[in-house]
């Protein structure tokens, strides 16, 4: 562990001593040159590492990605084009087809549900006293310092099943075996995609206190007088909040839901570790994972890996625009 500590902590002292003396020549650089080239180009001095790294580690993957999802699974890189192929044969099967539709669920439920639990927090928590305030929002986004691996590991003991007549670890079994019910194998149940869902409140359990910080500011930032004027015109809390508050924090609803609905869209450790697909629990992510590390089929990796960028590049350039027609309206 003391190894592994100071290994980390002589990286990023190196990572930060290289990037520091990289300016300093890049400095000097510009500083060699004539006063009126010097103005132009510093900037560009200071922003070049930043494109450059883009450069190599963001374009050249996802060009060498798209790339590798027209070539077979034979090798790595793979030299014989398939064309579509492997575009058409995973949305040709059924367990594709499922993993698919797994996803559209976290898609459809956790960003939402993430949104209106953290905007319950934010509003309720608002009416406490400032102490009381402070540990209900520390305790809720407290889950925001685990990992999901650890969350995993947490909520594994939350739905772990034992056979019955064996003591039951996990907490619901233990309940259930308290009233003299059978444990249930809560993983196993995949009628309605139940498991699915109870995979999903994990990562409510994650994000909800993040949800619940960002619209707590914003509902602070609303200006008392058009919440006082709305009172006086005899609203009341209800569509104090509904009429007045939410309009004006609408930008941070939008920003909360796309961070979330991005990150959802990029789950795999909750699914890996708690049932790594199995139970029909498969989700883009982890399918990814199965087709490169499992199958060795990176012809088909790399063409999930595409799908999930071009689902999410639309995303993010609405992202975007929101965040620059809200400056613009400033």
């Amino acid at each position: 562990m003391l190894e592994k500590t100071l290994t980390a902590f002589i990286t990023v002292l190196a990572g930060v001593s290289a990037a520091l003396a990289l300016y300093w020549v890049l400095n000097k650089i510009s500083e060699l040159l004539p006063e009126k080239y010097e103005e132009r180009l510093k900037p560009w001095f200071y922003i070049l590492p930043a494109y450059l790294a883009i450069a190599i580690f963001v374009i050249y993957p996802a060009v060498q990605t798209f790339i590798y999802s027209f070539k077979t699974k034979v090798g790595f890189p793979a030299e014989s084009w398939t064309g579509f192929d492997n575009y058409t044969t995973l949305l040709a099967s059924d367990a594709f087809r499922q993993t698919l539709l797994n996803t559209f669920l976290w898609i459809l439920f956790v960003p939402a549900a993430v949104v209106i639990l953290g905007l319950l927090v934010a509003l309720l928590a608002d009416r406490l006293p400032t102490k009381g305030e402070n540990a209900v929002k520390t305790l809720i986004f407290m889950p925001m310092a685990i990992s999901m691996v650890g969350a995993a590991t947490v909520w594994g003991l939350v739905y772990d099943y034992r056979p019955p007549g064996r003591p039951q670890v996990g907490l619901l079994n233990g309940i259930v075996a308290a009233f003299g019910g059978d444990p249930i194998a809560w993983l196993q149940q995949n009628a309605f995609h139940f498991n699915s869902f109870l995979l999903m409140v994990m990562l409510l359990w994650m994000n909800v206190g993040f949800a619940m910080v960002l619209l707590s500011a914003a509902v602070k930032g609303v200006p008392s007088e058009t919440l006082e004027a709305a009172r006086i015109d005899g609203a009341d809390e209800r569509q104090v909040y509904v009429r007045v508050v939410l309009p004006q924090i609408k930008g941070t609803i939008v920003t909360v839901f796309i961070t979330v609905l991005i990150g959802v869209m990029k789950v795999f450790d909750i699914v890996f570790v708690m049932t790594n697909g199995n139970f029909n629990t498969n989700i883009i992510g982890n399918e990814f994972y199965l087709q490169f590390f499992n199958n060795n089929n990176q012809g088909a990796a790399a063409a999930i890996a595409v799908m999930l960028m071009l689902a999410v590049i639309p995303i993010m350039i609405y992202q975007v625009r929101n965040f620059r027609a809200e400056e613009a309206a400033r």
